[in-house]
């Protein structure tokens, strides 16, 4: 579940995405469909989980690694913010970040913090937020639960995940900044993946 607002400024301090989310809920005039949407709000806003979740009642697990590869990639520096090409390789390896995008990362997760920070106070609701490069932990044996899956206080995400729904303790498990967690499975992309 991401819940960072994703037309969140970009690297260049524009919101890219902004734009494409507005065009997808007026296309679908969610406006009308989500009780949530006031209209001060940006028709897009009305589909981020963040505000979606707020009208939820039923307890929820939020699973998402704090820098979230596909968010440092389409939200935050997007090749069209990105021309000097500067993001480029951190955009595909979070090991080559430099210091200044690392700070930028580390603002990043902030954004993610304090966006789930009130979801935090519902004692019936879960959550998993790691210091992993990846996205779509959920998908993968290696990530969910292995003995090399990433883990929070020695606990794997199906372990949490378990303890949540069987009501075994309440599971809050917010990682420390990259790059202190040693188990978590960075993605490393291609660079021939991004040109295609």
């Amino acid at each position: 579940m991401l819940t960072r607002d994703e037309s969140a400024e970009d690297i260049s301090g524009r919101r890219y995405m902004r734009g494409f989310y507005n065009d997808v809920a007026r296309l679908q005039d969610l406006r009308k469909k989500f009780t949530h949407c006031s209209s001060d709000m940006e028709p897009g806003q009305c589909i981020f989980p963040r505000e979606v979740a707020k009208g939820i009642h039923t307890p929820m697990f939020i699973l998402n690694p704090a820098y979230d590869v596909w968010q440092v990639e389409h939200v935050l520096s997007p090749e069209g913010s990105d021309p000097e090409r500067l993001w480029q390789n951190c955009r595909l390896d979070i090991t080559k970040c430099d210091s200044k995008q690392l700070e930028t990362l580390q603002g990043f997760r902030k954004e993610l913090l304090d966006a789930i920070s009130e979801f935090k106070k519902k004692k019936d609701w879960g959550m998993f937020i790691n210091a992993c490069f990846i996205h779509c932990q959920s998908m993968n044996s290696l990530t969910w639960h292995s003995p090399s899956a990433p883990r929070i206080n020695n606990k794997t995400i199906a372990e949490s995940v378990g303890d949540w729904f069987f009501n075994r303790r309440e599971v809050k498990e917010i990682d420390c900044e990259y790059p202190c967690n040693p188990t978590c499975h960075n993605a490393v992309l291609d660079q021939a993946y991004k040109e295609e």
